[in-house]
């Protein structure tokens, strides 16, 4: 099984802001990588993202000059081969099999973090940090699936 995380926008902002203790620890399990154990990629942390995640944290890291900030996370993880990018494609089959008029009738969070949804869901693990409250409950209660998603990284078994 991938060590894959999905991590929202509002969590993102985090990397680049005085860390505390929690957020540290997450950020060295997402930045550490041994090149002579490469074969087993999936024993190190992978991210989950789609191309619109990676705009909404470029648009939100902009003026970040952290060597901890999201951008230069994104860029190790890519290449070391641990970003796991989903597809506009996979997104969208993901919507038409599973967003029935039914669930998006029931779906909380905003138009633009149902794009996100299938993110976690397709995921390995389906591990997730966000603070948003009502995208948490979108996950948490989609049925057929089981997610663990949380707001801070220390209440998410992520290692």
């Amino acid at each position: 099984m991938i060590k894959d995380i999905f991590i929202d926008n509002n969590i993102a902002s985090k990397f680049s802001n005085p860390q505390d203790k929690e957020y540290i620890k997450l950020t060295k399990w997402l930045m550490f990588f041994d090149q002579k154990d490469a074969l087993n990629k999936h024993n190190y942390a992978h991210l989950v993202v789609s191309k619109k995640l990676l705009e909404e944290y470029n648009r939100s890291a902009l003026n970040a000059k952290s060597n901890t900030s999201i951008p230069i996370i994104i860029d190790k993880l890519s290449r070391e081969g641990r970003l796991i990018i989903v597809s506009n494609k996979q997104i969208k089959d993901f919507q038409a099999l599973y967003f029935t008029k039914s669930v998006v009738n029931k779906l909380r969070c905003n138009t633009e973090d149902r794009e996100h949804i299938p993110l976690v869901l397709l995921s390995d693990r389906k591990f997730g940090l966000s603070l948003d409250i009502n995208f948490i409950y979108d996950l948490v209660n989609f049925s057929g699936f089981n997610v663990l998603i949380r707001k801070r990284p220390e209440e998410l078994p992520y290692q």
